[in-house]
Formats: structure tokens, sequence, C-alpha cells
């Protein structure tokens, strides 16, 4: 059994933005090996509060703890080892190969005026492979699709290699194919020993792959619990504010619009 502290935890957390509330007094803690999924409406703060809990900014009031301790705690630049966040969009100032780019996962671990090693390379080549973007080492990034464009971010992240992997949208641009093989790799790493956190909008996908859910209602409120308790069509509907029903399909529930 794992004896180290959660890979993240929120006490008594306060998030708004402006006057409106994100979330009031979340509790929550985040195992190694839990995936929890934010779910709420567009404009509910998921994108903020996974910033706050990324440690990019400031709770209103209450304590994020990463790996057991604030993020003010740790050295500067450390954290980077321990969690890594995809954002929602991928913006590229300067032109770069895909390799150079996957690279870029490797940063926290080199010094000031250190180059990546072969070690490193070979990492960068591993994540590439995985996100099926082998064969594209040596290609500008302007010259791939959106789709590919979101797998080379997710790679880069692989390349970071934290305990804790926090995804905006980890989804976005993404063919079904692509979408299911993503899901089963962070699933893959969180069986390994991560924490996975992100924020999906797809709500069936959400039960087939969370263990654990945070539905934001909007209006600073949240529900938290194991995915099977939180995902019932009187707590979805009341958060989306449109009727759902579930349907089962063997193993599976789905639940579709009413």
């Amino acid at each position: 059994m794992d004896a180290r502290p959660p890979v993240l935890a929120a006490e008594g957390l306060a998030v708004q933005v402006g006057r409106r509330d994100v979330c009031r007094d979340l509790n929550f803690s985040l195992q190694a090996g839990d995936t929890l999924v934010i779910l709420g409406r567009n404009g509910a703060g998921k994108t903020t509060l996974l910033h706050t809990l990324a440690g990019l900014r400031d709770a209103t009031r209450g304590a994020v703890l990463l790996s057991g301790q604030p993020y003010a705690a740790w050295p500067r630049g450390h954290e980077a080892c321990l969690r890594g966040l995809l954002a929602q969009s991928q913006p590229d100032f300067f032109s770069a190969t895909v390799l150079e780019t996957a690279l870029v996962g490797r940063h926290p671990y080199l010094g000031r005026w250190d180059w990546e090693s072969p070690d490193d390379e070979a990492i960068a080549l591993r994540a590439l492979a995985q996100m099926g973007l082998d064969g594209f080492a040596e290609r500008q990034v302007p010259t791939l699709s959106g789709g590919e464009r979101q797998r080379l971010a997710i790679a880069a992240l692989l390349v970071q290699q934290p305990r804790l992997y926090l995804l905006d949208e980890p989804l976005s641009h993404l063919d079904l194919h692509h979408e299911i093989s993503v899901l089963d790799h962070f699933r893959s790493l969180a069986a390994g020993g991560a924490g996975v956190a992100m924020v999906l909008h797809d709500i069936n996908l959400t039960a087939r792959y969370a263990s654990h859910v945070l539905l934001l209602d909007s209006q600073g409120g949240h529900v938290f619990g194991r995915a099977a308790e939180v995902l019932t069509t009187d707590t979805l509907s009341a958060a989306y504010g449109h009727p759902l029903r579930a349907i089962t399909d063997g193993p599976h529930t789905l639940f579709v619009p009413a």
C-alpha cells in the first residue's frame, strides 16, 4: 500500500472569478491510482478550478496540497516534477519540430545550461509513439492537424513524467479512435500509480473512465464522490439545467437528453 500522502488535496477550498463563486468549501483528496473528472456547464469555472489546483492562481480561501504540501513549500521548479498541466489551447509562438516540442517536457529535469541527453530523447520518442506520432519527429509543428497538435501536447506532458496529471479538455480536436486511446493511456498511468484529474464534457466517457467525479453547479455549489454516486439522472439534470434519462446497456449506464 502506498504510504505517501495524496497526490492532490483541497481543504476548505473556495475559488472565485470576480464576484462569482466557482466553488465553496471544497474538500477532496486524489490518491495515486484515482482518476477524477470535473464536470459542469460552460462557464461553471472548470478551467479556473483546474488552474487553482495546478498552483497557477491563488484560492480565495482554503488550501491546495500537492503531495501533502502547499505549492509554496516546494523548492522553486520542483513542483513541475510532481504535477503536469495540459492547457486548453497550445499556442505556437516559434517554429519547431515535433521532437523539439515534445522535449520541452524534460525542462524541469535539466540544469540551466544542460542539453537534452539521449535518454531524454528516447523518453520523448516513446511518448510520441504512444500518442500515434511515431515518424513525426522531424515534422514542423505548423504542418500538423488540430488533432495531431493536441496529441503532441499530450506527448510533451507524458515526457514530463509527473506524479499528477491535470488535463483541461484533453479530447479537444480528437476523433473517436484517439479519444479512447488517450483515455485508455491515462487510465493505465493511474493504474501504475499516478493521479489523474481532467475536465471533460462527455458524461458517458466520464462514466466509463472516472473513479471519482466533481460536478460544479455554476453557482458555487458542487457534488464530489465516487463516479457511480455522482452520476445520477437527478444530480446531472439539476447541474446541467436539462433533464436526462439513463439507459442500461449491459454493464454500462448511458445518459441521454430526455
